[in-house]
């Protein structure tokens, strides 16, 4: 169901932050671990390249509500967050890594819930955040300039991209409907791939990010990827029954960031995946 920001007051102050719209139908919160300094490959690694957790709702006709997330914790946190969410009946429905060689260990858990009681869903996923050091949110500061060909980046990636948090990021979405189990999910939850690109001087970028991919695509997507230097992290799932079941693979390299944006245009042209609906695709 579309839906606006203010049909979400309730979330917002069950969460105890405020959230945004994408695309008219996902009420979307960001938590961003700006507590951690995590170094990964010799990089210290900013928020916004992989320490963004997330959670996002979205509204049905029936009245019920879905709430899906992604979220940043540290092994000392894991077991008590998990606790607390499955306490509230929010469900684990992944556990991985999305960096190589990280220091300290830092994991993602997938959570997901869905019912009537959209607060109570809020409720339920901060009972878990609760436990872990998320910080509170803090006010936007001043979008800088980067120090990346980000206008290089989009064209090679054919789509345009934004600055958030001091890295560059471009995200493709699958092009078919993906469910999960009888719900149809809005374009991009839960299935989206995110490109992300952290300068590290001289027109090198740090990459991190994943790639949603169907059976079928995994094997041509990884081997791109390789081809191309990109270093493999993960391959599993995020969901327990979505349809079509979608596998997803996270990477990391730190190189050329035009190249490397290059090889991903190869592997997004190995799969279903397109800008989302709305973006502007680079001339």
């Amino acid at each position: 169901m579309p839906t606006v920001e203010s049909d979400w007051g309730g979330v917002a102050r069950a969460l105890g932050r405020g959230g945004n719209m994408l695309r008219g139908t996902i009420y979307h919160t960001g938590y961003a671990r700006r507590d951690l300094s995590v170094v990964s490959d010799g990089v210290l690694v900013r928020p916004g390249l992989a320490l963004g957790a997330h959670v996002s709702f979205v509204r049905y006709a029936d009245g019920s509500a879905m709430a899906m997330g992604d979220v940043v914790i540290t092994e000392e946190e894991m077991q008590g967050a998990i606790d607390g969410w499955q306490a509230h009946g929010i469900a684990l429905t992944a556990l991985h890594k999305h960096l190589l060689a990280q220091y300290p260990d830092i994991w993602w858990a997938h959570v997901h819930g869905h019912g009537g009681d959209v607060e109570a869903l809020a409720r339920g996923l901060r009972a878990g955040f609760d436990r872990t050091g998320t910080p509170p949110p803090a006010p936007p500061g001043p979008s800088l300039p980067l120090e990346l060909d980000t206008a290089g980046i989009e064209a090679a990636l054919g789509t345009r991209g934004t600055v958030e948090d001091g890295v560059f990021k471009c995200l493709f979405v699958r092009r078919e409907t993906v469910c999960s189990g009888p719900l149809v999910l809005p374009a991009g939850l839960g299935s989206t791939c995110a490109f992300i690109f952290q300068p590290v001087g001289g027109g090198r970028a740090a990459l991190a990010g994943d790639f949603a991919m169907t059976a079928d695509e995994v094997q041509s997507v990884l081997e791109v990827l390789r081809r191309g230097g990109i270093r493999l992290v993960e391959l599993h799932n995020h969901h327990l029954d979505e349809s079509p079941r979608l596998f997803f693979t996270h990477f990391w390299a730190v190189g050329d960031a035009v190249a490397l944006a290059r090889t991903l245009r190869r592997a997004v042209d190995a799969a279903r995946v397109e800008a989302p609906e709305g973006e502007v695709p680079a001339g």
